[in-house]
């Protein structure tokens, strides 16, 4: 079993807070806007980090993580990246991909929207943890926990961190 935290669109903020809940997990699931990498730095301190960069991302996050990250986690395929819509919607630059091969598990950032939906069509799981950063348009900074045991993934969480 894998405890993970999801979290999205830092836009270079990072906090004790955050960082407490990056200790408490198995693995950190970034979906991109991280901005500093100040930001991926201190939490892969804490525990494995797997992430994607985002649009607002420079050179140095485009050099160092994917556009797309798709792997196994126990027995679930996860497939994350930064701008990828939700069932239903999915952006071009993804759609075909998801649509040819869906994983069990979909991810992506960018609205800023906290999300998870189920995509009965596909058959996959979509997530979005929203943004855990202090710009944008959101009221609440969010991210997810959950845990993944074989194929199964349970016990999510939302984690509120607090207005803006």
């Amino acid at each position: 079993m894998k405890k993970i935290l999801l979290l999205s669109d830092n836009h270079s903020y990072i906090d004790d807070r955050i960082l407490s809940y990056a200790e408490a997990a198995d693995e950190i699931w970034h979906a991109g806007d991280i901005g500093d990498l100040k930001v991926s730095d201190a939490l892969a301190e804490k525990a494995p980090l797997k992430a994607v960069f985002g649009n607002i991302d420079n050179h140095k996050a485009r050099k160092e993580f994917p556009l797309v990250n798709r792997f196994y986690c126990e027995e679930v395929e996860v497939l994350i990246t930064h701008i990828g819509g939700y069932p239903g919607k999915y952006s071009q630059a993804i759609r075909e991909e998801i649509q040819q091969k869906p994983p069990q598990l979909f991810i992506s950032g960018h609205s800023h929207i906290l999300k998870v939906m189920h995509d009965k069509k596909l058959g996959l799981l979509h997530m979005n943890p929203g943004a855990c950063g202090k710009h944008g348009f959101h009221q609440v900074r969010t991210m997810l926990r959950f845990t993944i045991d074989g194929k199964k993934i349970d016990n999510l969480e939302v984690i509120e961190l607090g207005k803006r």
